[in-house]
């Protein structure tokens, strides 16, 4: 098991690309920073409120391959302090990161919270397993409610995670979040609206 994420993310060539641009310094004393792959209270909670993810794999001839994944809130489920795992819904049937994951065992989500310009990485050991084989786990994964063919259940085993920087994050909102934002101003907006007018 990796200690953190920068056994796996820093490869010598980008080691000297650091060393280069100056920031080797103080990513070598991140590299002595102690385990990042066991999920704490702050990740499990971020990961299981997310409604999306993008998912990176890479196929066997080596060209990477980036897939938008959304559900219900809290579609992408922690199993336990290293595992995180989605009931796969029926989509475009291409099967691009199914089959990726399935030749080569990896992958790497993003983890976005665009409000509040946060931005989880993720590397795992990754595995695809048809629903029928695990009729239970798929029942687990499986979001209450909502209506989607669920054809696979693919499982996450965390390698390594980290938080990212918020600098270049442009905030975004759902309308769900818009929404609850004006319902809070409709009294004051009300009260402003409907005042009598001032009697001379």
């Amino acid at each position: 098991m990796n200690d953190n994420f920068t056994k796996l993310a820093f490869s010598d060539t980008v080691k000297n690309l650091q060393e280069k641009y100056g920031s080797r310094k103080a990513y070598a004393k991140m590299e002595e920073s102690g385990d990042r792959f066991i999920l704490t209270d702050r990740e499990k909670p971020f990961i299981e409120s997310r409604d999306s993810f993008y998912i990176a794999t890479v196929g066997k001839n080596g060209w990477p391959y980036v897939q938008f994944r959304g559900g219900p809130a809290g579609f992408l489920k922690v199993l336990d302090d290293t595992c995180i795992g989605f009931a796969d819904f029926r989509g475009n049937r291409q099967f691009i990161s199914s089959g990726n994951i399935i030749d080569t065992n990896k992958a790497s989500l993003i983890l976005m919270d665009y409000p509040s310009k946060q931005r989880l990485k993720i590397w795992a050991e990754a595995e695809v397993h048809d629903a029928s084989d695990k009729a239970d786990l798929a029942n687990e994964l499986t979001p209450a409610n909502y209506k989607a063919s669920i054809e696979r259940v693919i499982l996450f085993r965390i390698r390594a995670y980290d938080w990212n920087c918020p600098q270049h994050i442009t905030p975004r909102y759902t309308l769900d979040q818009i929404g609850s934002e004006i319902a809070k101003l409709n009294p004051e907006i009300l009260k402003s609206c409907c005042a009598e007018d001032p009697v001379d």
